[in-house]
């Protein structure tokens, strides 16, 4: 499905990067990069309408892995990104070496720093303040260039200005990151991660320069071309990384039926979607038939399945449920919660108010 991130986020146009720890001296012996775009077969397999699920959900057995809830993963502030304050309606960021400002509908609050602040800012978004929703950017001190260089966990990749007000990266997602890049570090054997909805490809290029192979898959076009352009901008074109452009729904399925396998797994699928072929994506009707799926293609050795979920109206525990029942008889933790970003001042040390950004779920085998 074409992430509605491209009206959410992520799924825009293109650029990244590589970071220090990992010398790319490391990286020759990797399998050469491609970008795969699935095209039908001569012979068709019989396909299910869009909205159909392709196969029943599986009934598990077993008992359910422990839990842990409400766990509350906070991004704080770096040289290369912070939260400088929120409120009415806003918040103000330093991505790189701009400050922009941007809608924030959950910042409920008043301002903490002075409006001459914020007036200083170098690029704000205008428009439809609805997460989905077009507009424009102003730059009042003077004109910018589409995209810009940053660098998170040692990886390079571009921030950009799009159309629906994102710039390429959900910081709130290093947490998941660093937990992801920690683990494959760590595992002392070759490790397989699958990156659905993987928009810009940060994600996708953290886990390859810690050493895991990845599969990148993303329905827009557009999105894997930003992230081609992102492994370009680091130098990272012999890391071991499969990017494809299809619908995560049957690349997913298609997997299952090959017998694929992965150890860690990161979902992050949108709110509403549409493939290139007409696929349709509701979260509410299609995510527990994606879970399960994801289930039975992770490895006897997972480490673990990440979900993230943006702009839906639920509690985190909808998605704990879901996660522990699809997970039942697999042993581990579930822990589910919100991502939260922590303002941080113009300097980065100062602790301020948390701005709640997602509900996540992850299974974690360990």
């Amino acid at each position: 499905m074409v992430k509605d991130r491209h009206r959410r986020p992520k799924s825009g146009p293109a650029a990244p990067a590589k970071p220090h720890g990992s010398p790319r001296a490391q990286t020759q012996k990797a399998p050469a990069v491609k970008t795969i775009i699935a095209k039908p077969s001569a012979k068709k397999e019989p396909r299910p309408a869009p909205d159909a699920p392709a196969r029943p959900l599986m009934r598990r057995d077993g008992t359910k892995p422990a839990e842990r809830v409400p766990v509350i993963l906070e991004t704080a502030g770096s040289d290369q990104y912070r939260l400088i304050d929120s409120g009415a309606g806003e918040k103000l960021e330093q991505y790189g070496p701009y400050r922009i400002v941007r809608p924030e509908a959950q910042a409920l609050w008043q301002r903490s720093l002075p409006d001459s602040l914020w007036d200083k800012a170098d690029a704000l978004f205008t428009g439809d303040t609805d997460e989905d929703g077009m507009g424009r950017w102003k730059f009042p001190k003077e004109a910018l260039g589409e995209t810009w260089p940053m660098q998170l966990l040692g990886v390079d990749f571009h921030g950009r200005f799009t159309a629906f007000r994102h710039v390429g990266v959900f910081p709130e997602q290093l947490a998941h990151w660093s937990w992801m890049k920690e683990k494959v570090e760590t595992a002392g054997r070759p490790v397989k991660v699958l990156n659905l909805f993987g928009y810009t490809g940060v994600a996708s290029l953290v886990a390859a320069a810690a050493g895991a192979e990845v599969t990148h898959v993303d329905a827009s076009k557009k999105a894997i071309g930003w992230a081609r352009e992102n492994q370009a901008l680091g130098r990272m074109d012999k890391l071991p990384i499969r990017w494809i452009c299809e619908d995560a729904m049957k690349f997913i399925q298609r997997e299952e039926r090959r017998g694929s396998k992965y150890d860690i797994i990161l979902t992050d699928p949108p709110k509403f979607g549409r493939g290139p072929n007409g696929e349709v994506w509701h979260l509410f009707d299609h995510l527990p038939l994606m879970l399960d799926v994801c289930r039975e293609i992770l490895s006897p050795k997972a480490i673990g399945l990440v979900l993230t979920a943006y702009s839906i109206r639920a509690s985190f525990y909808s998605i704990h449920e879901l996660m522990r029942e699809t997970m039942r008889g697999a042993g581990g933790t579930v822990e589910s919660g919100e991502l939260v970003i922590r303002e941080s001042g113009t300097d980065g040390r100062q602790a301020g108010r948390a701005l709640s950004t997602s509900l996540f779920s992850r299974w974690i085998s360990a």
